[in-house]
């Protein structure tokens, strides 16, 4: 296996992205207002290969398809719910108000706001990023970056957009790293086709900057009838990515079809290289 190990030396403000499709299931689960199936909140779970016991603890009820979740350096957690809303829970309790509330969501389905991010100077900076699907003669999905102020999220700026969307398997991950790099999945209607496809971005691993523009190094800049935005291609459905610590290893995972999208099915992990095509890995 290739090691991921790119870093992109630019300024301190210019650090590498990465933007996923990843459902964080476990940090779903511990802002749920429902505890996991077979326990109930206070109930605990014990190991007997390892003997450590695990208590579900409703820390924020009543939630609306938590989606993603971060820390702030100033021990805040940031996240969002599908309909469109960032929260806050700071202090031991869920601010009221919603830090900011996207006015143009498209929540149907799977889709809507999905991932948050900081920038890694988001101490100074203030930057958060934001993925969510839209309608705009269809519905597509497309990265937005504000500065977090104590009014609320300003100085509204596109990263990238008109990434192909579906009302089913809508999704996308954002994530920073030692290199720049987001996926973006395929369209349900298109299956099997775009993410082959170097003149589309759906289906790929894509690697940006933290102001959307492109890495000079990408695989394909400069090849005619491909997107330069493009790290790696072939990814169904991306639901998980990552870097191994030490490595810098670059892991992604995919949900396979379901009977009624396509033949066959079984997910995927994948290391991700550089170029390469994740079909059949």
């Amino acid at each position: 296996m290739k090691v991921f190990v790119t870093y992109r030396r630019q300024t301190s403000e210019m650090r590498s992205m990465i933007i996923t499709s990843l459902l964080s299931i476990a940090l779903v689960a511990l802002a749920c207002s429902h505890p996991p199936p077979g326990r109930g909140a206070g109930e605990v779970e014990t190991s007997p290969q390892s003997q450590t016991s695990f208590k579900v603890e409703t820390v924020i009820p009543n939630l609306e398809v938590v989606w993603s979740i971060v820390w702030a350096p100033d021990g805040r957690m940031i996240f969002t719910e599908r309909p469109g809303r960032v929260r806050v829970y700071e202090n031991g309790k869920l601010r009221p108000q919603p830090l900011f509330t996207v006015p143009d969501v498209e929540p149907r389905g799977e889709s809507g706001l999905m991932s948050v991010a900081l920038h890694p100077q988001f101490a100074s900076n203030h930057w958060l990023y934001l993925s969510y699907a839209y309608n705009s003669g269809g519905q597509l999905v497309r990265v937005v970056r504000y500065r977090e102020t104590p009014a609320g999220l300003i100085d509204r700026k596109v990263i990238i957009e008109n990434i192909p969307a579906a009302q089913f398997h809508a999704g996308c991950r954002l994530r920073f790293g030692p290199t720049a790099s987001f996926t973006s999945r395929r369209a349900m209607q298109r299956i099997g086709q775009l993410a082959q496809k170097l003149d589309s971005i759906a289906g790929k691993i894509l690697r940006l900057n933290d102001d959307g523009t492109v890495p000079s190094d990408n695989p394909f800049v400069g090849q005619p009838n491909a997107r330069p935005e493009i790290w790696a291609y072939g990814s169904r459905n991306s639901q998980g990515i990552d870097f191994q610590p030490g490595t810098n290893l670059l892991w992604e995972t995919e949900h396979g079809p379901s009977g009624f999208d396509g033949p066959g099915g079984g997910d995927e992990v994948n290391i991700i290289e550089r170029g390469k095509n994740t079909v059949g890995r």
